[in-house]
C-alpha cells in the first residue's frame, strides 16, 4: 500500500491532467467554430488530428485512478475524488468529440458559402467556453456555488439554440436549396449545446465530490 504523500501526488496528478483536458477541449471548440465561420479547412483538420491526443490524457487518468483503487482501497472522500476524476475525465474526452463534430461539419461543407452570417452559434460557443472555465474552477476549488451556476448558464445556452433553430428552419421555409446546409448548422448548435450539458454535468460532480450527493443541474 502506498504511503499518504504519495497517495496525494497522485490525486493531484489526476486534477492537473483534468485541468490540461480541459484547456484542450476550450481550444478545440473555439478553433472548430472559428474554422467554421472562415470556411477554414485547415484549422477543422487541426482539430480532428489532435483529437487523440485528448484521449490519451483520459486514458492515463483512468490508469491512474484504477491503480489508486487497487493498492490504496481509498473509502469516503479519498474514493470519490478518484470516481469524480473519472466522470470528468469522461465529460471532458465527449466535449472533445462534440468540438471535433463541428470541425468535421466544416470539412463536410468544402468552403461552400454560408448562408448566414454566423453571430449566435460564436456567442453560444463563448458562453460555452466561460462554462467549461467555471465547471472546472469549481471542481479544482471545490466551489458548489460555482457549479450550481451551471444551471443558469446551461439555461442561456439553451435560449441561444432554440434562436438558432427558429433561424435556420425560416431559412429552410424560404429558401429549399438550403436545407443541408441549414440542417447541418443545427447540428453545429446542438453540438454545442450538448457540450454545455457536459459542463453542467462537471458541476454536478462538483457537488457529489463535497456533499457525498449528486444534484440533477440538467433539468
Amino acid at each position: 500500500m502506498i504511503q499518504r504523500k504519495e497517495f496525494d501526488l497522485h490525486l493531484e496528478g489526476l486534477r492537473h491532467l483534468l485541468r490540461e483536458m480541459g484547456e484542450h477541449v476550450q481550444e478545440a471548440l473555439k478553433t472548430a467554430v472559428q474554422s467554421l465561420q472562415n470556411m477554414d479547412l485547415e484549422k477543422a483538420q487541426l482539430v480532428v488530428e489532435k483529437d487523440a491526443e485528448l484521449n490519451r490524457m483520459e486514458e492515463q487518468i483512468m490508469d491512474t485512478g484504477s491503480r489508486l483503487i487497487v493498492t490504496q482501497q481509498p473509502v469516503a472522500k479519498d474514493l470519490r475524488k478518484i470516481i469524480v476524476a473519472f466522470k470528468i475525465s469522461s465529460d471532458l474526452e465527449r466535449m472533445g468529440d462534440l468540438a471535433l463534430d463541428v470541425a468535421k461539419v466544416t470539412l463536410r461543407l468544402e468552403s461552400q458559402q454560408l448562408i448566414k452570417p454566423l453571430v449566435d452559434i460564436p456567442r453560444m460557443a463563448e458562453l460555452v467556453d466561460k462554462m467549461i472555465e467555471e465547471s472546472l474552477t469549481s471542481y479544482l476549488d471545490e466551489n458548489t456555488d460555482l457549479a450550481y451556476k451551471m444551471a443558469q448558464d446551461d439555461d442561456e445556452v439553451d435560449q441561444l439554440y432554440s434562436q438558432i433553430l427558429q433561424d435556420l428552419y425560416a431559412i429552410i421555409n424560404q429558401s429549399p436549396e438550403k436545407v443541408h446546409q441549414a440542417l447541418l448548422l443545427t447540428l453545429v448548435g446542438r453540438y454545442i449545446e450538448r457540450i454545455a450539458d457536459h459542463a453542467t454535468n462537471i458541476g454536478e460532480s462538483t457537488v457529489y465530490l463535497v456533499t457525498g450527493k449528486r444534484p440533477d443541474l440538467n433539468q
